[in-house]
């Protein structure tokens, strides 16, 4: 029997589109001649293989599949297909989607992965992710996905929607991706597909194992389907990192400047007597580095996805698929650093360059810490869904969707950090020099006249070395996600009419718990008698040490200096250790820190901090209709699509609200204080809602068989990030000295609005190659502003000045407004049967509101994520031999407001990433019809990672996570 399947996914056939392996020319089979204008933009229909069906496979066939569905789409969609089952262009979604016109990612410093996606200058929050035309639950703690938890080697199918379709969603300024999953009436039959490889990261010297296995049949008369699959993937990455934990703004006295001579004492205070010298009022505005190291990243990540669809397929007109996807994430990483920490009020011999950047300076008595951590982060998601399709008529189909998704960060009582933090300081703290060598993008500061008491020889002398702090702390988080969709589509001659409505109930929550809450951090801080205190342990046992970490030659390619190493040792058994020491409730145990720890009894347990405690419920129903119908104008086809979506949300936000009373120094760090008292816990909960109509047309020209004009126009929103809703003030309880620090929410906050204008030429000159040019137009409102303000909390004093304390406190309101424009270039040549061919595009971006880092005020605003951006892929695709080159390049950009330590008097002060060439290779051959071995390198130019703040040259990270090479095989059958 030889049936045209119905759609059997949300979206009204749109999941139709994640045919993997069938394409394409069907036009000798009747039912490919009918009206498919009822499928969303880019849904390709499903025909089961017989005699007139045409087989297109490999890396050409994808392309010219991916060409067709877009050449066909009424707005601007772009595709990337597998090129047969198991065989997706690129081990990571982020990574094959940086490929498309428009889009680029963004890295995980630690591991290299692609993580996210910025399209056309919007990048996180502002594009939606969607699993076969449904909204996913991500606990990340942010509205977007982080895309190294999807795994890749079963997909069908990427769908960029860079206009909107109303049906499907208007909630995304930057884009709508739609990852399309297979199904087994996709191909109906008996399929199989299994993929292992094997992968090593230079660095790392260890070999780790990714397997797939797909399994598919349909049987009962081809009635009933079923399709399974799981995936097994493992990344060990040793990443080598130096950071400045971040560049606050404040001022500097005269007397703080290189060639001054005399007594220092910089004050702000006007009635100190110290005031009254000229020389000692901070009135120079100024950046200098709150914490300087470096440290070695070992990450290992380990991932499992598994999907099960079950389908019922009874007749002609009726689709019933049950599907579950399932994906669990463990990163594990160990990182051994040195850091060392400055205040602003204690640098002397400053030189400041013509941005008032602090490029040399020194600091008397500065600590050293050696620090290890334990990092784990879970990250835990589960999707069940049912779609009903029915085509009730020749011209009415009826589909309904339901489904249930949840996620969980770091469930089953993980601890997600682990921290041990040694040193030296006090009598032994050095008078440090810290030096800029150039910028960030080829130079990491450098320091000298380090080790204890400036002896560099002594800088890993384990018998000066003393315990410091020991810091846990976890984020606990939970999405629950339920959503309904129904669609009515009516098709008939030219005309496509679609109505429908959406639900959403979507339950996010907060809590992070640490040893910062009760102050157990501080228990054995210090450092020990060697830098005579009367708090710590020193010497620490040598059986700790685990060996330790050259830092020569740390970061290729960057000017700098660093000291020798840094110390491998584990935090468990550091904390095992101290732990170990006994009860200081029951006795004494000298270097404890009694006089600013209470309670502990020994284990190092996480409190759960009460402002971090938030519970955010968004509800939100949407009516949508759309009208499509084509026609000609002087015998040019011309297709014209209007729709509009309603949006209601009601939003309710509970957080737990405290303030603190007073606030304490540390008897064993002068560089530590503590909040000792809060008022009482008071629930707070905020209710709001707001209704929003987001109209869109898409307008197609045929102007000639190869060339298409298009016209698009659409009003799109953006919620915003789900943390800034909290409705109370967090003050944290462990505080630095000339670092207190705050946060507040606004569950109040609008979402962004945008009108979207777009304006494309595409030129189809030759099969599987094309030329295009799109301008776009994005004018948005309602941009979320985050201010950090000095401000006094409660009246508490600052034990350190005898004045009121002095918090910078982040908080953000819906504020200007921007226009962000650009355009994109794509071309796509296939040089006849040669098996050669390119696909090359550029995108150029620009705004009315760029970053002005003249503008030291509270309220400096700048639109994030924007930069001009290329790619290049070079291939050859023929006799079953396979190599593709890979070129991405993108422009410095600004990434956000807010940097590590965030505790400027300027404002937020922002993160910059500079611009990254990163070149990856990959190759494949058939050995039969169905084995195939691969080979892939990523990274082969070693491209690292930098950012930097306000200026260039204030470095704030580097990264260097070296190249991966992959080498498996591919069975199909």
């Amino acid at each position: 029997m030889n049936r045209m399947h119905l759609p059997n996914g949300p979206g009204a056939l749109s999941t139709l589109a994640c045919t993997t392996s069938l394409v394409a020319l069907m036009a000798s089979v009747p039912a490919f001649a009918q009206d498919q204008s009822n499928a969303l933009p880019g849904s390709a229909p499903t025909v089961e293989a017989d005699s007139t069906t045409i087989v297109v496979t490999g890396l050409r066939g994808s392309l010219q599949r991916n060409l067709d569905i877009k050449r066909d789409s009424s707005g601007v969609v772009d595709v990337i297909s597998a090129e047969d089952i198991g065989k997706f262009p690129d081990s990571n979604v982020a990574a094959s989607l940086q490929r498309l016109p428009g889009v680029s990612i963004q890295r995980s410093g630690s591991r290299g992965e692609p993580t996210g996606i910025t399209v056309r200058g919007f990048g996180g929050d502002f594009n939606t992710t969607l699993f076969d035309g449904r909204r996913i639950s991500t606990a990340t703690g942010g509205r977007q996905i982080d895309f190294s938890t999807v795994g890749v080697d079963f997909i069908g199918q990427l769908s960029v929607f860079k206009t909107p379709d109303v049906s499907l969603s208007s909630s995304s300024i930057g884009a709508t991706v739609d990852i399309q999953f297979p199904n087994a009436f996709d191909q109906p039959g008996f399929r199989l597909a299994a993929t292992g490889s094997g992968s090593i990261q230079d660095r790392a010297e260890k070999i780790v194992p990714t397997g797939g296995l797909l399994v598919s049949n349909t049987f009962a008369d081809d009635t009933i389907g079923i399709l399974a699959d799981v995936i097994y993937t493992r990344r060990d990455t040793d990443t080598n990192r130096v950071f400045v934990s971040g560049w606050p703004g404040g001022n500097f006295a005269p007397c703080q400047l290189a060639g001054s001579a005399g007594a220092c004492t910089p004050t702000s205070d006007a009635s100190s007597t110290a005031f009254a010298n000229p020389a000692n009022r901070q009135n120079l505005p100024g950046w200098f580095p709150q914490q300087y190291g470096a440290e070695q990243q070992r990450v290992s990540d380990e991932r499992v996805d598994a999907r099960i669809s079950l389908q019922y397929h009874p007749s002609e007109e009726l689709m019933v698929t049950l599907d579950n996807n399932y994906s669990r994430q463990n990163i594990t990483q160990d990182n051994y650093a040195f850091g060392v920490w400055f205040n602003q009020g204690d640098l002397r011999n400053v030189t400041v360059d013509e941005n008032g950047t602090a490029i040399d300076f020194t600091q008397q008595g500065t600590p050293t810490d050696f620090t290890s951590a334990l990092n784990k982060q879970i990250l835990q998601t589960n999707q069940t869904g049912l779609n009903i399709t029915y085509a009730a008529s020749d011209n009415l189909t009826l589909e309904g969707d339901v489904a249930y998704a949840k996620s969980w960060l770091n469930p089953d009582d993980v601890i997600g950090s682990r921290n041990g933090d040694i040193g030296y300081g006090g009598a032994l703290g050095n008078n440090l020099r810290f030096t800029v060598d150039g910028d960030s993008k080829d130079a990491f500061p450098s320091i000298s006249n380090f080790g204890p008491a400036g002896n560099g020889a002594e800088w890993a002398n384990q018998s000066l070395i003393g315990s410091h702090v020991a810091v846990n702390q976890t984020q606990v988080n939970t999405d629950e996600l339920v959503q309904f969709r129904g669609a009515a589509t009516w098709t008939q001659d030219d005309l496509t009419l679609k109505a429908g409505g959406q639900y959403y109930q979507d339950t996010f929550n907060f809590r992070n718990q640490s040893t910062f809450v009760n102050n157990f951090w501080q228990a054995y801080a210090g450092y020990g008698r060697p830098s005579g205190r009367d708090t710590g342990i020193a010497p620490l046992p040598a059986s700790l040490y685990e060996g330790s970490i050259s830092l020569d030659g740390f970061i290729p390619g960057f000017d700098g200096s660093l000291p020798p190493s840094v110390f491998v040792f584990s935090p468990v058994g550091f904390q095992d250790y101290l732990t170990g020491l006994g009860n200081p409730q029951a006795q004494t145990i000298p270097g404890f820190n009694y006089g600013s720890v209470n309670g502990f009894t020994g284990t190092f347990d996480e409190a759960v901090d009460p402002g971090s405690v938030l519970r955010v419920r968004e509800k939100t129903w949407a009516l949508f209709l759309s009208a499509s119908f084509r026609a000609e104008i002087a015998d040019m086809p011309f297709t014209f699509n209007a729709g509009v979506r309603n949006e209601v949300t009601n939003l309710s936000a509970t957080g737990q609200g405290r303030l603190p009373t007073s606030i304490v120094t540390s008897t064993a760090d002068p560089t530590l204080l503590t909040v000792a008292a809060y008022t009482d816990i008071q629930g707070v909960t905020n209710e709001s809602s707001y209704s929003y109509l987001l109209p869109s047309f898409d307008a197609k020209l045929e102007v000639t068989d190869n060339l298409i004009l298009r016209v698009d126009a659409s009003r799109t929103l953006t919620r915003p990030t789900l943390n800034l809703l909290n409705p109370v003030l967090n003050v944290g309880s462990g505080q630095r000295v000339g670092a207190l620090s705050a946060a507040g929410g606004n569950p109040n906050l609008r979402p962004y609005l945008a009108d979207n204008f777009d304006i494309a030429a595409e030129w189809y000159y030759q099969r599987n190659s094309y030329l295009s040019v799109g301008l776009f137009l994005k004018n948005v409102s309602n941009f979320i502003v985050g201010g950090v303000t000095r401000q006094a909390v409660n009246g508490v004093i600052d034990p350190t000045t005898g004045q009121p304390a002095s918090f910078a406190v982040s908080q953000q309101i819906n504020g200007p407004d921007a226009t962000v424009r650009g355009v994109e270039f794509a071309w796509q040549q296939v040089f006849g049967d040669s098996g050669f061919g390119f696909q090359a595009n550029a995108t150029l971006v620009d705004t009315n509101r760029p970053y002005d880092d003249t503008n030291i005020s509270q309220t400096g605003f700048a639109v994030t994520g924007l930069a001009n951006s290329a790619n290049f892929v070079g291939f050859y695709d023929k006799d079953g031999f396979q190599l593709r080159a890979a070129l991405n390049w993108r422009d410095k950009y600004l990434l956000q407001f807010g940097q590590n330590q965030n505790t400027g008097a300027f404002g937020a002060e922002p993160t910059f990433v500079n611009q990254s060439f990163q070149i990856d290779l990959t190759t494949s051959y058939d050995l039969s019809d169905n084995f195939s071995v691969f080979a892939e390198a990523l990274n082969v130019n070693n491209n690292q990672q930098s950012t930097h703040g306000r200026y260039g040259n204030q470095l704030l990270d580097v990264f260097d996570y070296g190249r991966r090479y992959t080498l498996g095989v591919r069975y199909r059958y």
